[in-house]
């Protein structure tokens, strides 16, 4: 049995509705971990080393701790850049970009 039409757009319009909720929870969440790691990212090695011991309970040396450092680093800004490019273009999509001269 087919349901009417305007029973169908109602339900479609609360999925709509939390599906949009769930996209701007996504979009948050993916610009808050790789800011939060960035800000929580130790300046030295050792530091590192004590972290990655305390959180796994496994001990790295100096100069993995060094790289794992650099390597997350880089991870972060590269998030970070990649987010904000695609923010961009939906803005730019929008037309609400800078206008051009004429």
């Amino acid at each position: 049995m087919n349901t009417h039409h305007c029973c169908q757009t109602a339900t479609r319009g609360r999925d709509i509705a939390s599906a949009s909720r769930w996209r701007r929870g996504r979009e948050m969440a993916g610009w808050l971990v790789p800011s939060a790691t960035l800000a929580l990212l130790p300046k030295c090695p050792a530091c590192v080393v004590g972290y990655v011991a305390l959180a796994t309970g496994l001990g790295i040396s100096i100069t993995t701790a060094a790289y794992l450092r650099i390597l997350l680093l880089m991870l972060c800004l590269a998030l970070l850049v990649f987010f904000a490019g695609r923010r961009l273009r939906r803005f730019m999509a929008r037309g609400a970009g800078i206008p051009s001269e004429k």
